[in-house]
């Protein structure tokens, strides 16, 4: 069997499920680990490797990571990439942080280009969050309100501010607030 038919048995038959949640999106997905696992039972079957390999290909104006993903049997290899880059002004994430999400990220894409996985349904790929489009955007100009908890604790955790505007019509002092965290 040749390392192009090795891949096509894993691509028809790989399912990964998509086990993590995001609770301020409210949607689930598929992490580059999940992904991974989800490769297990094929590696001894098939006589193949996955690895995934990182470099830093740009630095200015900000970092760009590409990943790689890159499955072999030893004496043929097939890769494929994902290019991703560093938000160095994230709020409220250490350095390290911010460059292990954007390498997170990256290998996730790379993996799921290798594999073929249709993210077409993957809420990050359409960011609505599992949300039907809304007309109206909901308003959030209240610090006692339970949804500026929640925004504060996802910057926090290093979500970004842009995310919660796309779902609330801040206040100047709720983004003041957020901002600053």
């Amino acid at each position: 069997m040749t390392i192009n038919e090795k891949l096509a048995t894993i691509q028809t038959k790989f399912k990964s499920k998509k086990s993590r949640f995001n609770s301020f999106g409210k949607y689930n997905f598929r992490s580059a680990e999940d992904i991974l696992e989800a490769t297990k039972p094929y590696l001894l079957e098939l006589g193949v490797s996955v690895m995934i390999e990182e470099r830093l290909i740009s630095s200015d104006p900000f970092p760009i990571l590409e990943s790689a993903a890159v499955i072999s049997d030893g004496e043929n290899a097939i890769r494929t990439t994902a290019v991703v880059g560093v938000d160095l002004d994230q709020k409220g994430m250490q350095m390290p942080q911010k460059f292990g999400s954007a390498s997170s990220y990256g290998k996730k894409y790379a993996l799921g280009n290798l594999f073929l996985i249709d993210d077409t349904a993957d809420s990050d790929a359409t960011n609505n969050h599992g949300n039907a489009p809304r007309a109206q955007k909901e308003t959030l100009t209240s610090k006692k309100d339970p949804a500026f908890a929640k925004a504060k604790d996802y910057v926090k955790a290093g979500g970004k501010i842009e995310a919660i505007k796309a779902k609330y019509a801040l206040s100047k002092e709720i983004e003041a607030e957020l901002t600053t965290l």
